[in-house]
Order: C-alpha cells, then structure tokens, then sequence
C-alpha cells in the first residue's frame, strides 16, 4: 500500500512527490506519456519558484540548464526595467526548456525515493475513511491513503471527482512557437516594430541562431497541434508578410480559457496545478503557480500522513492556495484585455504603461507576477486545549521570508529538509518537543528586524515574537501536539 498516489508526472507532481518523500511517505507517480516531453518549449522560473528551488538545494542544479533574464516587462509584456525595491535575493528570470526542467525534477523525485511509473494513469478510483483504491489503465488496482490529481487542465481525476471547474471557455487562440527564417534580422525589426505600434498582440524576438521566438493570433480555432503553414497564415493576417517563416524547433496552439476548480479537495482525494486551475499563459504564471501548490500541500500531507497533523491543517491547502489561484486568473484576464486591438483597450495599455514609470506601480505589477506578494491569512491561530486564539498583527506573518543572512550562511539552506524552522534571535527560546519535525537556530546576528520567527516548511512565517508561550502556541497550531 501507498502512503500517496500522484496522478500526472510534470514539474507539478514531480515536485509534489519530491516534498513527500523528505518525509519519508510512500509515494507513486502515474504518467500517461511514455517518453517525457520532446518539445522544446522554453519556460520562466519567476523569482518565489527560483526561491523555493533554492530551499530545497536544487536551484544550482537547475541554474545550470537555464538562462538569466531580467524581472521585468512580465505583466501585459509592457517593455519597463527592472523595478528598484524587489525584496529578494533571487530577483531574476530563469528561462530554461520545459523538458530539462521535467527531467530535473523527476531525477530529484526518483532520487528521494518516488516511484514513478510511466504509460499508466488514473482510470477511476473509490474511496473510503481509510484510502483511496485507485484503477489504473492496465486494470492494475492499487491501495494508497490519499489520490492527487496533478494531471492537467482536462484531469482525469478531477472530472471523476465531480469538481465543478467553472469560468470562461476559450474565445480565441495564439500560436506560440520558435521558428526559422530567411530574412535578415534588421528587415524583421522594422518590419515587426511597425505592426506592433497598432497591435501589441505580435511577437517576434529573436532567440538565437537565426531562430525567433513567435506569439501571433490564430486565424480561427482548431484543436489539432499548429503546422509551419498555420503560422505563415497568421503573420500574413496580423503583418501582412509570412516574416519568412519556414522550420521549427516548437509549436503550439493555446486559448484563452480561464477556469478554477472549486474545491481542491474532496475527502482523501486532492487536486494541483493545471488540474485545479489554467489560465492563459500572459506573464508566464501556469508552471509557477502549479509549482507553488506542490510547496503549500507536500508538507501538510506528509504530516497528515505521518500522523502529526492538527485537525485542520490539510483544510489549509485549499483555504491558501484558492484565493491565489483567482488572483491569478484575474490578472491574466487583466493582461488579455490590454493585448487587445481594440480603441479602448489601447487606451487602457497607454495609461498603464505611462503609471508603471512609477517604480511603485512597475513593482507592484512584478511583485503580483512573481509570487513574491503573496500573504496567506495567518491573523489568527488558535491555541491548544481550546485557548482563546492568538491574534497576529504583524504585516510579516504569512508572507515569504527572504533568504537572509545567518551565521551558518544563509537561510534557505537550512530548509532543505522540508521541516519548520525557530529562528531566534533571543536565544532564550527552544522548539521543545517539536524538535522532531521542526529545527532551532539561535542566533542573535540573523539579518532580522524580529526577536524570532517560526517559520513553515515552505518559508511561510508563521508568529513573530520573544515568548516561549507564544511559540508553543503557534507550533501547536502548524506542527501539532508535542511529541512525548
């Protein structure tokens, strides 16, 4: 029997699996495909994802297959510099090619212990108060405690779950691809410069080698994958000229559809990533976001598993990662509207590109796009054997910590067993008998504005102060009872 079975094999589940297996859960991965994906499309690491890689040690690794990039011009592709204020130390771009990413996600799954299995997936499922017997597409019946869906915007898991996935259903597509061409490189700016002063919705830089990236409206919606003639066509209606278009490395058609599941969790079965939500890809959020719900369920579903769990904590997931999910979903619409050709939008996109000259705005645009604004609603903790509740008023709680200098280097090193962390300038303070799933560092130079911090496994910061009742009331909360 398996502790959690995941459905779907991308940087979702793969990340998924890799944050239960460091607390030891037993975990297998179905993946439909048979090969991993073969496509090179390149894909942004935005700067919360480029943290969180960097709390589980991985960031180096992956660093090593992708591309630096400015944190800029993300939000409707409005051409601004980098804003001043970012608060991070990883404020950049990761470009990297989608299959290297897969790949180096689910080497780290495997390597921690995950099981994964390829050409199988989900074929239906019951479950009851102690699991979930999961069928697989072979017949193969298997017994695990909790089902994931992680399996993509048409999961499987989530339409046999019954989950309402309502919102808008596509309107119009994009193609979206990296193409080869004849013509020479100052004949296509020009070109592409003129157009795009009536219609922003073109784009075509170059990325190398006589190969442009090109985002260009379809003419009509299909479903079977774009060909190099379906971009010719295109650029003709949009441009007026083919751009010379011939071969491509990659090539694929995307809507606009933008739907929210709306509930991420029914009993013993879950649903992340494109199978809870999608979105078109303005800003390049999808990866990201998918990413982000791996970090906020591995360890609240570990510990459900591993038995410390308080009563509500997996109820958390949901709860956190839902608002989250809508707010990107409507700066996505937001972001679609501007890319519009129409009068009115135009005028909409003039404007905010004149207030994003004001680096609050510009920043506050990226923060949003980035993940790195996000708050969860921490302001009240409950405390053990029914203690009136804890109010927290500090505006920390909740948000991500940055990776702050400490005496033994820096911060997000010593998350990378996925545990919670004290972090105590005081020195008076001590995990207690939480110290078998949460880490104590006494250290009065920690570059903090703060007596102490308890912070989740995924850096979240949980209270703030210099209490040893206070700590233990919020370790109660988020770690469970101590341990005897």
């Amino acid at each position: 029997m398996f502790d959690v079975v995941i459905a779907g094999c991308g940087p979702t589940g793969a990340m998924l699996a890799a944050e239960l297996r460091l607390h030891d859960v037993r975990v297998l991965v179905l993946e439909k495909e048979t090969e991993p994906t073969s496509f090179v499309r390149i894909v942004g690491l935005h700067i919360r994802s480029i943290e969180l890689l960097a709390m589980r040690g991985l960031l180096e690794r992956v660093s090593e297959h992708a591309r630096k990039r400015p944190a800029a011009g993300f939000f409707a592709a409005i051409p601004k510099p980098v804003p001043e204020g970012l608060d991070s130390e990883y404020a950049y771009l990761l470009g990297i090619p989608q299959p290297v990413v897969e790949r180096l996600l689910g080497e780290h799954a495997i390597a921690l212990g995950a099981e994964v299995r390829r050409g199988c997936a989900v074929a239906g499922f019951t479950q009851d108060d102690d699991g979930v017997t999961v069928e697989l597409t072979d017949g193969e019946q298997v017994r695990s405690r909790y089902l994931v869906g992680c399996d993509g915007a048409r999961s499987t898991v989530r339409t046999l779950l019954g989950v309402g996935f309502p919102g808008e259903a596509s309107r119009s597509e994009t193609l979206m691809g990296e193409l080869e061409t004849d013509l020479p490189p100052d004949q296509i700016a020009a070109h592409v410069a003129a157009v795009r002063e009536n219609d922003e919705r073109l784009q075509f830089g170059p990325s190398g080698d006589g190969v442009y990236r090109v985002v260009v409206p379809a003419v009509g919606m299909r479903s079977e994958p774009p060909t190099v003639e379906d971009f010719r066509i295109a650029l003709l209606a949009i441009a007026g000229t083919d751009l010379g278009v011939r071969g491509a490395r990659w090539m694929s058609r995307f809507g606009d559809a933008t739907r929210l599941a709306e509930r991420y969790r029914i009993g013993r079965v879950l649903l992340a990533g494109d199978a809870a939500h999608i979105h078109p890809p303005a800003g390049g959020q999808g990866l990201n976001l998918g990413l982000q719900d791996a970090f906020n369920l591995g360890w609240k579903l570990a510990a459900q598993v591993r038995g410390w769990a308080p009563q509500t904590l997996l109820d958390t997931y949901q709860a956190e990662r839902h608002p989250v999910a809508a707010e990107v979903l409507d700066n996505t619409r937001a972001q679609l509207e501007l890319s519009s050709a129409e009068p009115g939008p135009q005028a909409v996109r003039r404007l905010l590109t004149r207030l994003m000259d004001f680096n609050e705005v510009n920043r506050y645009l990226i923060e949003k796009i980035t993940a790195i604004d996000v708050r969860y609603d921490f302001r009240e903790s409950p405390g053990p054997g029914g203690r009136p509740a804890v109010r927290d008023g500090s505006d920390l709680v909740g948000r991500r910590l940055r990776d702050i200098g400490v005496k033994q280097g820096h911060l997000y090193g010593l998350l990378a067993r996925g545990r919670g962390l004290v972090l105590d300038r005081t020195e008076r303070l001590a995990a207690g008998g939480w110290s078998d799933r949460v880490d104590h560092l006494a250290d009065p130079t920690a570059a903090l504005d703060a007596p102490c911090v308890l912070l989740r496994p995924d850096g979240h910061v949980a209270w703030i102060g210099d209490d040893q009742p206070g700590l233990n009331a919020h370790l109660f909360r988020w770690f469970g009872p101590p341990a005897d």
